[in-house]
């Protein structure tokens, strides 16, 4: 595996990580039962993620699953845990909406 990723590579790592960090940052606050398990879901596949290989059609595929367990979050009981929440869900729809290369 390349130590060095490339242009789209570094990118898709990035927002990744990002997403994963906006995720995991709501364990830290007084999040709501349902939303939680939802969210920890969510979490779980992006830690996922960070270590997968750079195909972009699974990464493309785990985000659109991220959006969708996100999507049932409305509120989570908490303002920041919830733009946390929101952040992370543009993040993953940029991810799921990023066309794999020709």
């Amino acid at each position: 595996m390349d130590e060095n990723p490339t242009g789209d590579e570094a990118d898709h790592s990035e927002i990744i990580f990002e997403l994963h960090e906006e995720l995991a940052a709501t364990a830290e606050r007084p999040v709501e039962q349902t939303p939680s398990r939802y969210i920890g879901e969510a979490e779980a596949i992006a830690a996922d993620l960070i270590d997968a290989p750079t195909d972009r059609e699974l990464i493309r595929n785990r985000a659109t699953h991220i959006v969708s367990l996100l999507e049932n979050v409305k509120e989570t009981g908490d303002q920041a845990a919830t733009e946390r929440v929101e952040t992370a869900k543009t993040l993953a729809t940029k991810l799921s909406s990023e066309d794999p290369p020709d």
